[in-house]
């Protein structure tokens, strides 16, 4: 172990100790799942789900994952639990049941979608996801169409004006309303219980978690990143496997904390 690894395992540990002091935030794809060649077809392992629901109990409560994908989706890949959640890059923010925020859908979101599914539509391996609330053109099956892609939504982006933001990811880019973001969805969970007054600790694989890893950091908590590539985060484990071992393991032994990621 080097001294600047040494120095974070201290760091790591100082910021919560014990588990009711951690605040867990999670992001699905290429977090709790492998990135797949197409949106629907992630897998989940099965152990995951109630893992997840025991780590949850085992936090007060305190345990949410910050996704672009829809709140809905999530409900559906982690039945029958139903966790709090952050939608759509922030744009939908569930607690405890209860929708506590949802961003309206931008006027000329209708127009940008036709745009983009005629686009689809034209170029073989291009996929368009609709989220209702954002819409996210996919280039995985696609590489050589990237900089065709990324032209194109740029422009309707431009179009669109100070009402969406667009979000660029893994083979992927997305319109999103301009107030939505993981790091505004973490802020505002952390205001209210049962996250209140605890350390947070965000763990993503994308530039679409760079804002939710700016954010905790900004906090005092604990960022990690999922696998390679510049960050802000101020920690990484390898893959969604490695994690995926952590949070089983600690589920076993009925406590989660920071440190358990070292």
């Amino acid at each position: 172990m080097t001294l600047a690894e040494t120095e974070l395992l201290h760091d790591i540990r100082d910021i919560a100790p014990t588990e009711s002091e951690i605040a867990l935030f999670l992001d699905f794809d290429g977090t709790l799942v492998e990135i797949a060649p197409v949106p629907d077809a992630v897998q989940l392992d099965r152990q995951v789900a109630p893992a997840l629901e025991s780590l949850r109990a085992s936090l007060g409560g305190a345990l949410a994952l910050v996704s672009g994908r829809p709140v809905s989706f999530l409900d559906e890949v982690l039945a029958p639990y139903r966790f709090d959640a952050a939608g759509l890059h922030g744009a939908q923010i569930r607690v405890d049941g209860e929708i506590r925020s949802q961003s309206a859908v931008p006027d000329a979101m209708r127009e940008a979608t036709r745009d983009l599914v005629r686009f689809a539509n034209s170029h073989v391996g291009i996929i368009v996801e609709d989220k209702h609330i954002s819409i996210a053109v996919h280039w995985r099956l696609a590489p050589t169409l990237k900089d065709e892609a990324l032209d194109l939504i740029r422009a309707i982006a431009a179009r669109m004006g100070p009402a969406v933001r667009l979000q660029e990811g893994k083979s992927v880019a997305e319109l999103v309303p301009a107030g939505a973001s993981k790091g505004g969805a973490i802020v505002q969970l952390m205001q209210s219980a049962p996250y209140a007054g605890r350390r947070p600790v965000f763990i993503g694989d994308d530039i679409t978690d760079e804002a939710g890893f700016k954010a905790v950091n900004a906090l005092g908590g604990l960022s990690i990143r999922i696998g390679d590539g510049e960050t802000c985060a101020a920690h990484r484990i390898a893959s969604p496997t490695a994690l995926r071992t952590i949070l089983l393991a600690a589920a076993e032994h009925g406590r989660l904390t920071a440190s358990s990621f070292s």
